[in-house]
């Protein structure tokens, strides 16, 4: 990787393969930038903590299941505070927008990054952007102080809202240098994030003092590096809910099926964990997966084999999941083609009532839930709190630590700063060769519809291999190219 020429790539090598890659710096650009003492280092609550500051050559492994020949491999610079920092607490003048859909969590960021700065650092002066990238250029900023954000993290949705789209570098880093900004917090996705690093740059052009800090947002869990993102715990444990009143209405009629369409619409994450977790599961169907419907071995001929065994039965949709499905006959490929993600989960229920209606001449009683925005309001569990709360002071410390161009998340359960074009480059995967698809496979006791087909054979080759000793591969690398912005 070449680092000459853009600003985005820095990268350190040292002995035994050791690759670290950094994040931009305040100082890459900024001659003779001032430091000052960590206001932590007399903070009562944190000053009694032995070794709470982090070593200036901390990293985290990318991959910590090794061989002994092995390479050191890939690593992040740590999350943390540092004993020197970039920023006089009063000078600060931190803002904080929200992109993209909703997701629970969001309001415990926010306040966790309010109170963070005030609390931690001695912070007052906090805006909040309303309605998304385009409220930099279009909306007043609202104050924000511990007071104003006390409670919302009670709160589902976001109380600065979001939109997608509008998104205009120049208005936006203009806004940011005529309101005299110098600590831009964005949480959004893989589009939001993709922002943040055009803004970075922008900012980076211009030589302005800015550090921008990116917080990853997506409900589908499907950003890359990161181990996990926040609110998917809460997201499975509520889609669970959906799932257990799919199981009573099912076994409450003979041959009841219940249909379940979950959020994922590149990804099966919260499909795989929620069926997993519920056990009440008889066929979990995701976008990684190639599946079929009509003929031996299809799913129209396993639904009809658990009826007759269980008389009843659950089946979990991915949003995504009609990119799996490969169809045995043109009717299905006309029907397919022009159907958007959010409309599969009615089209197969449909699809299996016909079926079962005029081929089988079997009656079945079909139940189709699709609880997605319900979900999506919901505030964080506690979980999901934590986790948030250690999300939101690590952009944080890598803020007034001069850090820029950032997103933070845990790498191998530790938080790391991880440079905006890693986490942009594709989307994380749920790799149908690894172990955890197989206890999936175990639990529900589904075909996994590979082999039966040539079609089938055909797809599955293209997916890359896993070894089958290196435990749970989360396809770190992404496949699907570069996200558009916003």
């Amino acid at each position: 990787m070449d680092s000459s020429n853009d600003s985005r790539f820095k990268v350190i090598k040292g002995d035994a393969g050791y690759v670290l890659e950094d994040v931009p710096h305040l100082s890459d650009y900024i001659a003779d930038i001032s430091t000052y003492p960590n206001p932590l280092q007399s903070h009562p609550a944190y000053s009694v903590v032995k070794q709470y500051f982090v070593n200036v050559d901390a990293s985290v492994a990318q991959t910590v299941v090794v061989h002994k020949s092995s390479q050191r491999g890939i690593h992040f610079r740590r999350a943390g505070p540092r004993q020197r920092v970039y920023f006089k607490s009063d000078e600060v003048r931190a803002c904080i927008v929200t992109c993209g859909g909703l997701c629970p969590g969001v309001n415990t960021v926010i306040r966790e990054l309010v109170c963070g700065l005030y609390h931690m650092y001695g912070v007052s002066k906090v805006l909040g952007i309303e309605g998304g990238y385009k409220g930099f250029y279009s909306r007043d900023f609202i104050d924000l102080s511990p007071k104003v954000v006390n409670n919302i993290h009670k709160r589902g949705g976001t109380i600065l809202g979001t939109s997608r789209g509008g998104y205009d570098n120049k208005k936006i880093v203009d806004s940011i240098q005529d309101r005299g900004i110098n600590q831009v917090y964005i949480i959004g996705g893989d589009g939001a994030q993709k922002g943040a690093e055009l803004v970075c740059e922008e900012v980076r052009r211009r030589g302005l003092k800015v550090a921008v800090a990116g917080i990853p947002k997506t409900i589908d869990n499907d950003i890359l590096v990161i181990d996990k993102s926040f609110g998917f715990d809460t997201t499975v444990e509520e889609a669970q809910r959906a799932i257990k009143a799919a199981h009573v209405e099912a076994e409450s009629f003979c041959n009841g099926i219940g249909v379940v369409k979950l959020i994922g619409r590149h990804s099966g994450f919260i499909a795989m964990y929620a069926t997993l977790a519920s056990r009440d599961v008889d066929c979990c169907l995701i976008p990684e997966s190639p599946f079929f419907l009509e003929g031996k071995g299809g799913l129209l001929e396993y639904i009809k084999k658990r009826l007759k065994e269980n008389g009843h039965m659950v089946i979990v949709i991915a949003e995504g999941a009609a990119v799996g499905l490969i169809p045995q006959n043109q009717k299905t490929r006309n029907q397919l083609e022009g159907l958007e993600s959010k409309e599969f989960g009615l089209w197969i229920s449909q699809r299996i009532k016909d079926h079962f209606a005029t081929e089988d001449m079997m009656p079945i009683n079909l139940k189709f839930i699709d609880p997605t925005y319900m979900i999506r309001a919901v505030p964080s569990n506690a979980s999901d709190n934590n986790y948030c709360t250690l999300l939101a002071h690590s952009a944080i410390h890598g803020a007034m630590a001069g850090y820029s161009g950032f997103t933070v998340g845990p790498v191998n359960a530790r938080h790391a700063y991880i440079p905006f074009h890693r986490v942009t480059a594709g989307r994380k995967k749920v790799v149908v060769t690894d172990r955890m698809w197989a206890r999936l496979l175990s639990s529900t006791n589904q075909p996994s519809f590979l082999g039966s087909s040539r079609d089938v054979e055909d797809k599955n080759e293209k997916e890359p291999s896993t070894p089958s000793l290196d435990g749970e591969n989360y396809n770190k690398t992404g496949t699907n190219g570069v996200a558009a912005v916003l």
